[in-house]
């Protein structure tokens, strides 16, 4: 892709999140993201690949119908009470219908069809800005109407979102769907606490993010794309193979990491707020990811490449680490210690 096209789409990007998290009307954040998903369209398309095509065509189909209904809740809130303003979102009707449009957008279950076949179809680097810069001002708009959704149907999407996201994540072999699925389970975890404690579901997302960041780019400087590729890796850059790994057991919320601090505020939370039962599923439920973000990490660095290997044998090369992927790696193990400064932060 030509640099200076690509530039245009980045700083459209920029400009489309910029535009929704910072607004008050409905119309500019519906402008906002409209802007987003033109932008994004073809950084996925830019291999010019059947597949490719295909998911570009999906992504635009989903956004455009999840942006209408958006327009349309905002619409009928607006013919009900007056207000276009985004925190005045009271009518019972448009909140359950800007609910639906928020998870369609976001990939939350049972809107989340599209976002696993739509991350295959793209490149890793592209798949990162769809996984984290793209949730960024939908999440932003549910936290401007935290105060006026049903705390009943987002807990049911949440739970429906972390048990699907592990349960269909278990048989893949693409990375890419793997991070997919993840994606939908930590989209959960963010949705149950998100009326009780909203600040905590941007806390949630801005870890997901950073260690979604560390994974993909490692896995997009080993060029990998599915587990038999991941296989062989080791011989060929065994630090990143072991950042990897550090990186996704943070990823499946494992105490001494990262990934373990928005997981515990967010069970200490349910907890205050009579929730146990939730608590307890949800953590239950998070046992499926741990499982398929173990054997991603055993596949990365316990297991061996067998002699007869299908690949290209794969020399060691002595590239340095990008820098990039040595401080977010740092940071999505190290972040526990200083929860106590964070919980009183937030």
């Amino acid at each position: 892709m030509n640099p200076q096209a690509k530039l245009i789409f980045i700083i459209s990007l920029l400009l489309g999140t910029t535009i929704t998290i910072s607004s008050n009307h409905w119309v500019m954040a519906w402008t906002g993201l409209e802007i987003n998903t033109l932008a994004i369209l073809p950084l996925i398309s830019k291999s010019h690949h059947p597949r490719a095509i295909e998911a570009a065509t999906k992504y635009f189909l989903v956004q455009a119908a999840a942006s209408t209904l958006v327009l349309f809740s905002s619409m009928t809130n607006a013919w009900f009470t007056g207000q276009w303003d985004i925190t005045q979102m009271t009518h019972p009707t448009s909140s359950l219908i800007l609910t639906a449009a928020i998870s369609m957008k976001l990939g939350l279950a049972p809107f989340h069809f599209w976002f696993p076949e739509v991350l295959q179809g793209s490149p890793l680097m592209t798949g990162l800005l769809l996984s984290t810069v793209m949730k960024f001002p939908p999440i932003t708009l549910l936290y401007m109407t935290s105060q006026s959704l049903n705390p009943m149907l987002l807990t049911t999407l949440a739970i429906l979102s972390v048990a699907l996201g592990g349960w269909m994540g278990l048989n893949q072999t693409q990375t890419r769907k793997i991070m997919a699925f993840s994606s939908i389970a930590h989209l959960g975890w963010m949705a149950i606490i998100l009326i009780y404690y909203p600040k905590l579901t941007l806390l949630n997302f801005y870890l997901y993010a950073m260690m979604t960041a560390a994974v993909f780019l490692t896995l997009n400087s080993m060029k990998v794309l599915k587990l038999s590729t991941l296989m062989t890796a080791w011989t060929k850059a065994p630090s990143l193979s072991t950042i990897l790994l550090l990186t996704l057991l943070s990823l499946a919320g494992l105490p001494p990491l990262t990934g373990f601090l928005p997981k515990w505020l967010i069970i200490q939370e349910l907890t205050k707020q009579d929730m146990a039962p939730a608590a307890i599923i949800i953590s239950l439920l998070s046992l499926l990811g741990l499982f398929f973000y173990l054997r991603l990490a055993y596949c990365a660095t316990i297991t061996l490449p067998p002699h007869t290997t299908n690949h290209m044998k794969q020399w060691h090369t002595n590239k340095p680490v990008n820098p990039s992927i040595a401080v977010l790696t740092t940071l999505s193990i190290m972040l526990l210690p200083i929860s106590p400064m964070l919980a009183t932060i937030i």
